[in-house]
């Protein structure tokens, strides 16, 4: 499910209260007095309602006559939602959230450039182009050097051709920008663009081995500069 974060009043009630599931505000088992929450959050009744059946479709809660609206065992949770990613990276969950997408990322990135260099159209080597050209211009600026990356992997990703494969963005794409954010925010950011670029020609010739290659080549440089970050204590 796509992030439903910040679309109006609806989506300001379920940011604040999927955070507060996730962060752990309140335990499995535990009901929530929608009322009071509603008063709480100045909203009504009816948007605490249809908030609340957004969070339900996330896995976070669900609701019972004579038990009524309860948090659910982590099981249950949508862990490749991207609210659930993001609250999760907020919440202090975000050591593990981040290994488990490297993981993720290692098998599944490098059999994406394999396919893409195979599957791919004008159109894709297109918007390859563009991503890496963004990335080029916007060294030095954090939020753009973000968006850039996270364009070139979803660009990746749809060249595929596989509809499955180009959705996967919506669980990388935000671990793609917190790996980033810790990066940067201690300095050891290095020039991306050669990584990236050793990508694109392979697809762009069509090398499928080299491709994949490339990718786990790009993959061990970022997992080594943000393992470097986060291990760092706060204000070094």
């Amino acid at each position: 499910m796509a992030s439903y974060s910040g679309r109006g009043v609806h989506g300001q009630v379920v940011q604040r209260l999927g955070a507060r599931i996730v962060g752990g505000h309140w335990a499995e088992g535990d009901v929530l007095d929608v009322r009071a929450l509603g008063d709480e959050l100045d909203v009504s009744l009816t948007v605490m309602r249809e908030s609340l059946k957004v969070l339900a479709g996330k896995g976070l809660i669900d609701a019972r006559q004579k038990r009524g609206t309860y948090v659910r065992p982590r099981s249950a949770w949508n862990l490749l939602d991207a609210d659930v990613i993001r609250w999760r990276m907020a919440g202090g969950d975000g050591e593990r959230l981040m290994r488990d997408l490297t993981d993720v990322r290692s098998v599944v990135e490098p059999a994406a450039a394999h396919r893409a260099a195979l599957r791919r159209s004008d159109a894709d080597l297109t918007a390859l182009d563009a991503a890496l050209a963004a990335m080029e211009r916007a060294r030095g600026d954090l939020a753009a050097e973000a968006d850039a990356d996270a364009a070139f992997h979803r660009a990746l990703l749809g060249a595929t051709g596989n509809e499955l494969l180009a959705r996967f963005d919506l669980i990388l794409e935000p671990g793609l920008r917190e790996r980033d954010r810790l990066v940067h925010a201690h300095g050891d950011a290095d020039d991306p663009v050669p990584s990236h670029r050793r990508v694109l020609d392979a697809v762009r010739d069509r090398d499928a081995p080299r491709a994949e290659l490339a990718m786990l080549d790009l993959l061990k440089k970022k997992k080594k500069k943000k393992n470097a970050a986060a291990s760092r204590p706060p204000g070094d």
